[in-house]
Parts: C-alpha cells; structure tokens; sequence
C-alpha cells in the first residue's frame, strides 16, 4: 500500500510539472524553436511582396528590413517589368565589386541559407554573371555562372552553423564581371535536424559494410542540397513543407521503374516524434512533411527479391550528407516486414518494421564518399525469408559537404544587436528561472520520499521480441549520462540477439555484432545471468568509459538498462582480439612482428592513460590479450573495464580489496596481498607481452603440467638456454636482435615478483617505442651492446612463486568504483623523441 501510495504522489508531481512545463513553453515562445523567426528579403526593392500567400519578403532597402548592415558600394538595382515566375524575381541587386549582407544572428545555431537567382530581361545582361558567394569559412559558390538562370529560377540551398552574434555574406565578381542576386533568406532550423555526430560509409567495391566515425562531425561543416526526393509521390512545393522546403518526383532517377510500384498512405495518420531531444533515429515534424512519408516506392512483387535502386548525379569522390527517409504504410496486418538497405551495391543494414512501427516516420543518415562514377547509387532488396517480403523508399536527401575554406571570423559577441528584443529576453529569462526552481523543489520532494522506500529485489527477466513491459532501469537515479539506448533499437540492431551475430564470448555474456538504425555497426555486449559478473560491473564499465576517452581506449557508444537486462554497447572492432590474431591460422591475419610492437605500444599508452592521465587514476584490473582490441587499422584499444578500481590516493600506495582478475595474468604480490596497485596491471601486461612473443595463451591446460604456465614455461626455457621455444616460429627471421633484447628486458621488469621493482607503465611504453625504433633500424644498437651478441641469450624472466591452481581461484564480490572526472586529452608524453644516448 505503501508503495501505491507512493506512486500515487509521484504521478500527481508528474502531471503538475508537465502541465507547468506546457504553461511555461507557451508563455515564452522564445524558448522553443520558431520557425517563423527569419529573415525574408526582396533584393534589390525597398516594397514587400507576398509569395504564394503565404510568405512575405521585406524589400532590402524598407526601413523594417531588420539588417544590420549592407554594403551598397558599386552596387546598383534592376527592376523588371515583363513576365517572371514570381514578383519576387522582378528586381535584383547587382554588385560591380566586393560587397556584404550582414545579419544579426544567434550565435551557435544551424540555419538554413538561400540564395535566389532569376536573369529576367535588363540591360545589364543578368545571364552574363560570374561571381563567388563566401560565408563565414566557407566558400557556398564558385565561379558561379548565371547562363542557366534565364529560363527558370535557380535557388541555391545550403546548411550551416552559425557562431557568432553577426553573420555576413560576401558576393565577390570575377574580373570584368559582376554578381546579383533576387532574394534571400536565412532562418535558424530545429536544433537536432542536422545531427553533428555521425558514421561514414566507406565504399570499398567490395561486400560487406565498412563504416567509421566521420571526424569533426557535420557541423564543423557546411552543406549543400543537391536533391530532395519525394519518392513515389508528385512535386511537395514549399508552401506544403514547414521548412519551405522543395521535394521532386523520383521518377527520372529509378534505374529499374519495371521492379517497383508507385503507393500512397493518403488520409492516414503519420506517427511522429514531436520532442525529440536526439540527433537520433526518429523524424520529428520539421524532417519532412508527411506527404513524403505518405507516398513511397515499393517492390511490384516482393516475394521474388527484385530490387528497386536511384542513381543520382553527384561531383566526383566528394562527401555527401545521405539522408533516407521511411515509414511503413503497406502493411495493415502487422506483418513484419525486412530487407536489405544498399549503398552502391553494398550492404549496410537490414531494415526492420515491427508492427510497434506501422505508420511511424523513421530515417537514416551517412556520409557517403562518392565514387569516380559521378552517380551515387541507393538501393532496397525484399527480404525473400521475411513473413512480409517487400521494400521500399519513401523520401530520399542529398547534401554535397563543404569543407572549412578559411578561419572563422571572431564577430562581436558581446555588440548590442538590433534584432535582440530586451522584453523577449527578460520573459525567457524569468520564465526559465522560475521553471527550474519548480523541477528543483520537486525533484528534491520526490528524493526525500524515495529515501523511506524500502529497497526491493529484483529477478533476472528473459528478453522476448515483444516491446511491451517497463523500460525503467535501475541505473535511473545514480547515472544520466546519455548514453542509454533502447532495447527494442538493440533489438532490431541485432536480429532480436540471433546467434549467427554472436562474435565473441566473456565473462560478462554474449558479444553480438549489430547495425544501429544510423547504419553504424557496433559490438552488443548482453550479460546473461550466470555468467558471474553482474551490475556492479555494469555500472562500473558505465561510470569509467563514459568519463574517458582516448584513441587507445574502446569507446562505449551506449548502454541499454531495460526489464532487468544489462546490455553495454561500443564501438565495432573489425580485427576482434589480440588473441584472435595472434592464433589465427588465416594468413590474411597474420601478424608480423613490427605490427606486435605496434600494437603493444597502442596498448601500453592506453593503459599508462588510465593510470595517469585519468584525474585520480584508474586501475584495469584485468589486462589480457582478449581485452586488446583492433580495428580495422590494427590500432589497439584496451577494452572490459567492468573490474577497473579507482587508483589509490596520495596518502596510500595501494587499494585493499578482493582479488579479482583471469588467472595466467594476475599479479602474484596481489594474489597473496589482496593489496591492488597499478604495478598489477603492469604485471598482466608483462604476460600479454610474453604472449605476444610466443604466441601461445598464458595458461593452457593441454600442454604438459611444467608447460601448463607461460611465464614458468618462459623460466624454464631461460633456464635450459632454448629460448627458441619461446619465440613464434612465423617471426623469428623478422626480429632485430637489439629489439628482442629490449623487449626481453621489459618483459623482464615487468614480471618482477615484488611491484616496487616493476616499472611504471609510462616506462614500458618508453621501452616498448624504444624497441620499435630499434626494429626498424631508426636507432641501430644501443650503447653497451655488443652487435655480435646473440640477442637470445640475454632475456632474463624472473623467478615466479607457482599460485593457485586454475580451478581453486575464487573471486570476492566487493566491486566499487567511485566516479572519474572526465578527461578529454589523448596526448601522451613524449615518448617517441628517442636518442641513442637517452636508451635506458
């Protein structure tokens, strides 16, 4: 009853902070985005014209044109009395020099920008222009040629984010020309159109998927429209779009029209997400207007797996911002429908529509480099083993990306501007204030009551294809992190956890390979509920991967809290695990012995990362050869971060706390001290070098017993002087002898048995880099060596006390992690500044 009670309260404060929310938003429209907030202007005329009864552009020289400067200097205006498209093309502003609009704007937003141009009948011969069009960094237009603008207007569309207060743009005449223009607008867009973060398909010519982060993100970007598609569907004018916006039939650009039919969904309803507070998966009413989603492509007949693909004209290898619009208006049954999504004759994902989905407007976006062809191609295939075969394509966006051409100017952020009105301000301001006091005093209510709710156990619940049940989580009160994905998104990203996408196998649970609804592959990491680990080491790798970041360091995209599951989810690292590679029998995976020390190196600045550069230092606590990962690059990337500690203070040396780890790797002093320093991680990372070189696991239970051990199999090879043994045969012919003596001297260090005589992982990483110079003969032998000396007779390994055996380790449960304060740098010291006489 209590607890009824307690919701009963919970929901009351839930119904009145969303009804004050509602109040507020209404009060202060200024906090919400407007799209009627722009700036309409008539060039080249000081009247006002009405356009398709409904927009009103504001001639440029009318004293309510709300500018803030406009450089007339060798400029001058046309008007045309004769037939034109529209008033708004019967007069032009023309430019013999350099000249400027200047608007006020507001600093940090994405805005849309248009240039319109018609060469209607005049003296100055419109037609005859050429002419350069910059913005802030960007160069819009080049040598821009008006010839096709006699017969039909031309508009010129473009996206961009805005920093400062002030935005200018520079029409600039090639010599002995001129440049004009009919109008202009500019308007900010909602802020989560245009997302910043997003993954680029990379076009191989081969099968499968190739897909990496598209570095610096769109918005350091500007972006050009080259096509907006209604598919299926007839001309979707500007008037009909919310962002006046123009979308053409896709009919002229359908290679194979014989394979597909034309549908409509008209009079029904088009579900979409209003508020959404992502760059995500979902179209919110400002994507596209629902007749697009209304009208799409499908396939004449599904069942027989018939492609329906578009080639559109693009520039040649350039980026190109890819949107893809979908919803499902073929389905009234519920049925569920699949197939395959292509770009270029290569797959990129499977598309899925459950029946929670019917009706509901949904996109992807990429980065697409084009090819040499000067056509992008986009196609959809029927999924021929789906209960409902078919494909389809309702709307399809094109942006040519334009790369930063010069510096940002730094315009006057703190200018009074004439466009910013102190009432609207000061309402924003008040409004905001008092709606934060209410959710403050609420939310501290709401913890107040919460603290005398007795604390309830929960059951380890099966995950079922349906998307019903709560999607509460148990992390709700402790991280907000945004971070969390969906379990029905993870879901559909993984074919509902199907086992042919399992590629690997932990401590923790499956490993599955997915594809986001972004297109952007993952690794999904699913605990099961024997598998021993549980939410402190969920809520661990959570808390420590979401306040790092480093090249050398996997990358967590997400994690999923939903119905009692535990689901984390990082970025997708096509070459799996050190370990995979080093036992690899495929040639193509073959490691040579430059690339070892390589990846050793990249392990090893992750590793001295946590330990230092992470504020108050974290310890890994389970570094092995499966916890290295490698992308596609073979860059390592130290991953499994759910037994990490926090490092111990400055007044203590050590962390007391239950042995945790994977035997073969644990450090010894740990083992019989339960005293965690970073010293053991420099231990385990001793072993994975020592693995490295012999490529054989640090413990295998088939060898003979006196081999079952790598590091007692290494001493007893030292031993008997047969060091070959140790050594992988497919790279002894590869190692420079005064590189296997170095790397033999750190692995040596490493595994010393007391941790005061290990190195410090900065140390390593300064050997490690050390020994690849060496390698590559960049430094040809050290100081006090002996060219002539036989390189394998040198390594020491020290003694090792023989622990437990494999099956009498237990581990404690006393998992916890306090939070790391976030960290955003990914230099390392110096380590490669390397001379023949600083060799240590």
């Amino acid at each position: 009853m209590a607890t009824l009670h307690l919701h009963k309260i919970q929901y009351s404060i839930f119904l009145l902070a969303a009804f004050l929310l509602q109040f507020f938003t209404l009060q202060f429209p200024s906090l919400a985005y407007d799209p009627q907030d722009i700036y309409f202007i008539k060039c080249g005329s000081n009247n006002n014209v009405m356009v398709n009864q409904s927009k009103v552009y504001i001639g440029e020289s009318n004293r309510n044109y709300p500018k803030t400067s406009f450089s007339s200097k060798n400029s001058y205006t046309e008007t045309n009395q004769s037939t034109v498209p529209s008033p708004l093309y019967q007069t032009a502003r023309i430019f013999h020099s350099e000249s400027y609009y200047e608007f006020d704007t507001e600093p940090n937003n994405t805005y849309m920008v248009r240039f319109h141009f018609f060469s209607f009948s005049s003296a100055t011969n419109l037609y005859t222009a050429k002419f350069n069009v910059f913005v802030s960094g960007f160069s819009l237009l080049q040598n821009f040629d008006a010839e096709n603008t006699t017969k039909s207007v031309v508009i010129k569309e473009y996206f961009l984010k805005i920093v400062g207060k002030r935005f200018k743009i520079k029409f600039t005449p090639q010599i002995s020309s001129f440049a004009f223009v009919n109008a202009i607008e500019l308007f900010m867009l909602p802020v989560h159109l245009i997302p910043d973060s997003i993954q680029r398909f990379n076009y191989t010519g081969s099968t499968g998927q190739d897909f990496s982060t598209y570095s610096g993100g769109l918005h350091s970007r500007a972006l050009e429209t080259k096509h907006r598609l209604n598919v299926g569907g007839q001309t979707v004018d500007r008037i009909s779009d919310n962002l006046m916006r123009e979308w053409l039939p896709d009919d002229s650009y359908i290679t194979d029209p014989q394979n597909a039919k034309n549908s409509n969904f008209f009079g029904g309803t088009i579900k979409k997400k209003e508020d959404d507070e992502s760059d995500g998966l979902n179209s919110d009413q400002y994507t596209a207007p629902d007749t697009v989603y209304q009208t799409a492509k499908e396939s004449k007949n599904g069942s027989k797996g018939l492609n329906i693909s578009w080639s559109v004209p693009v520039e040649k290898n350039t980026d190109h911002f890819l949107r893809l619009h979908f919803c499902d208006i073929f389905n009234p049954q519920g049925l569920l429908t699949t197939f395959i999504l292509n770009i270029y004759d290569q797959v990129v994902t499977s598309e899925v529509n459950s029946d929670a989905d019917l009706s509901s407007a949904y996109y992807y976006n990429f980065v697409v480099r084009s090819d040499g062809s000067g056509l992008l191609k986009v196609s959809v295939v029927p999924n021929t083993t789906s209960a409902e075969p078919n494909a389809f394509l309702n709307g399809l966006e094109l942006m040519k990306v334009i790369e930063l051409s010069g510096s940002l100017p730094l315009y006057d952020l703190d200018s009074n501007s004439k466009k910013i009105r102190l009432p609207a301000v000061v309402g924003s301001v008040v409004g905001g204030l008092v709606l934060v006091s209410v959710v403050v005093v609420l939310f501290l209510w709401i913890c107040k009551i919460r603290k005398q709710k007795p604390v309830e156990n929960y059951k380890w619940l099966p995950t079922r294809a349906s998307t019903g049940g709560s999607s509460h989580g148990r992390l709700t009160d402790n991280i907000n992190l945004g971070l969390k994905i969906s379990l029905r998104d993870l879901q559909l990203a993984t074919e509902n956890f199907n086992a042919k996408r399992i590629i690997g196998k932990g401590g923790f649970g499956n490993v599955y390979k997915g594809v986001l609804k972004n297109g952007m592959s993952v690794a999904v990491k699913r605990s099961e509920q024997d598998s021993g680990q549980g939410f402190p080491e969920f809520e661990a790798e959570i808390m420590v991967l979401s306040n790092i970041r480093h090249r050398h360091l996997v990358s967590l995209i997400g994690y999923c809290d939903e119905r009692h599951e535990m689901i984390l989810v990082y970025e997708y690292m096509e070459k799996g695990t050190l370990r995979d590679s080093l036992y690899s029998t495929n040639l193509t995976n073959f490691l040579t012995w430059k690339q070892r020390l390589e990846i050793c190196i990249g392990a090893a600045r992750g590793l001295h990362y946590l330990h230092k550069g992470a504020a108050g230092g974290i310890i890994h606590r389970d570094v092995k050869s499966t916890n290295i990962l490698l992308d596609e690059n073979l860059v390592a990337k130290v991953a499994d971060f759910g037994l990490s500690r926090s490092g111990p203070l400055d007044q203590h040396s050590h962390v007391s706390t239950g042995v945790k780890g994977t035997f073969g790797y644990l450090d010894p002093e740990y083992f019989q001290s339960q005293q965690l320093t970073e010293k053991s991680d420099v231990y385990s990372f001793g072993v994975v070098l020592l693995e490295v070189l012999c490529a054989r696991p640090a413990i295998d239970p088939s060898l003979p017993r006196d081999e079952v051990n790598l590091a007692h199999w290494g001493i007893f090879c030292k031993d008997k002087g047969i060091l070959e043994d140790i050594v992988d045969p497919s790279i002894k012919g590869q190692i420079n002898p005064n590189s296997l003596r170095k790397f033999s001297e750190t692995v040596n260090k490493c595994l010393q048995e007391d941790g005061c005589d290990r190195p410090s992982m900065g140390d390593v990483l300064w050997d490690l880099e050390y020994a690849l110079q060496l390698q590559r003969g960049i430094i040809h032998r050290e100081p006090h060596e002996d060219s002539s000396t036989n390189a394998s007779v040198s390594i020491q390994l020290p003694n090792i006390r023989r622990l437990p055996s494999l099956y009498s380790m237990s581990e404690m449960d006393d998992m916890s992690i306090g939070m790391v304060n976030e960290s955003n740098s990914s230099a390392d010291p110096v380590f490669s500044q390397l001379k023949n006489g600083d060799a240590r």
